[in-house]
C-alpha cells in the first residue's frame, strides 16, 4: 500500500489526479475501521492531515464556509450559533476522541446513510465544494450529493475541500435514536431547520433509507399549512410527522426494524418541529 502525504492543496489534487484510486484519509475514523476489519484494502492512502487549507473556517459573502478537515469539536465550539443543527449533531458523534479527529468532510466522503452530519446539512441547504486538478471547482447541493449506500457524486479525481451553508436565520434541531445513549450508530435520525424569511421548513432524514434524504412532501405540506403568526396546530404537527415517516424507506437490521424506524421518525419530526417552533415564538415575543 502506497502512502501519499501532500502538504498543500495543489499537491493533494495532483496526487489524486495521478492516482485516482488513492483513498483520502484525515481523521481515519471510518477508513481505519474498514482497513482493520479487512473490509477495504486500498492500493494507496492519501493523507490530508498536513493540508492547511482544509482547516479554514470563514464567512464568505454571508455564507459559512467550513473546510473538510475541520473536526467536529471545532464545529461545536465555534459554530454553535451560526450552524446550531450541525453543532447539535456533532455533539452526538462517537466519543471525545472521535470528535477531535472526525470531520464533516470525512462523513461526506464516506457517504454512509447513518452519518450524523447529513440530516442537518440537508435541512440547512448545504452545498459541497469539491475540486479536481484538471476540471476545477464544482459545487454540489447536498440534495444531489448522495447517490446510494456509501456512494456519492464525487468523481474519482475529485476531493472534498469544504461545505458551504448560510448561517441559521431561525431555530434548528437534530434528534437521533440509538441502541444506547452514547458512542452509537444512529438507528435513525432527523433534522429540522426553520427558514422564517422564506416561510418554509427544511428537513433531513438519516439512517432510514439507502441515502440521507429530505422529506420533501412534508416540507411542501408545511409551506402550505403552517401559520407563522400562530401557535403550532396539533393537526398540522401530526400530519408533518406522518409525512416525514412516509418519506423514509428503511430496512430491518440488527439495530432496529423498518416499522420502528418509521415510528421513531414521526416522533422525532414532531418533537424537533415543536422545539424549533417554541424557540421561534419566544424570539419573536422578546
Amino acid at each position: 500500500m502506497d502512502f501519499l502525504r501532500p502538504t498543500t492543496w495543489e499537491e493533494a489534487l495532483a496526487a489524486k489526479a495521478d492516482q485516482p484510486e488513492a483513498v483520502p484519509i484525515q481523521g481515519g475514523t471510518d477508513v481505519m475501521v474498514e482497513i482493520n476489519f479487512d473490509v477495504r484494502r486500498p492500493v494507496a492512502l492519501l493523507d490530508l492531515n498536513q493540508v492547511r487549507e482544509l482547516h479554514d473556517v470563514e464567512l464568505v459573502d454571508g455564507v459559512q464556509r467550513v473546510g473538510a478537515g475541520v473536526p467536529y469539536v471545532r464545529i461545536i465550539e465555534e459554530l454553535g450559533g451560526a450552524l446550531p443543527g450541525l453543532a447539535q449533531a456533532s455533539r452526538t458523534v462517537g466519543s471525545p476522541q472521535i470528535r477531535n479527529r472526525g470531520s464533516v468532510g470525512g462523513n461526506l466522503g464516506a457517504a454512509s446513510p447513518a452519518g450524523d452530519s447529513h440530516p442537518p446539512l440537508l435541512a440547512g441547504d448545504a452545498v459541497i465544494e469539491v475540486e479536481s486538478r484538471d476540471r476545477g471547482v464544482r459545487l454540489i447541493p447536498a440534495t444531489e450529493f448522495y447517490l446510494g449506500v456509501k456512494r456519492s457524486a464525487l468523481e474519482p479525481d475529485e476531493l472534498i475541500r469544504a461545505f458551504r451553508m448560510k448561517p441559521a436565520e431561525g431555530p434548528q434541531y437534530f434528534s437521533k435514536v440509538g441502541t444506547r445513549n452514547a458512542m452509537v450508530i444512529a438507528v435513525c435520525s432527523f433534522a429540522v431547520a426553520l427558514h422564517p424569511g422564506e416561510r418554509r421548513v427544511g428537513t433531513g432524514i438519516g439512517s432510514a433509507a439507502p441515502t440521507p434524504r429530505r422529506a420533501l412532501e412534508a416540507e411542501e405540506f408545511l409551506a402550505a399549512e403552517l401559520d407563522w403568526d400562530a401557535r403550532l396546530d396539533p393537526a398540522v404537527l401530526k400530519r408533518f410527522g406522518e409525512l416525514c415517516a412516509a418519506a423514509a424507506s428503511p430496512i430491518d437490521d440488527v439495530r432496529g426494524t423498518a416499522d420502528y424506524r418509521r415510528h421513531a421518525l414521526a416522533v422525532m419530526a414532531r418533537r424537533t418541529l415543536t422545539w424549533a417552533w417554541n424557540d421561534y415564538r419566544k424570539a419573536r415575543a422578546a
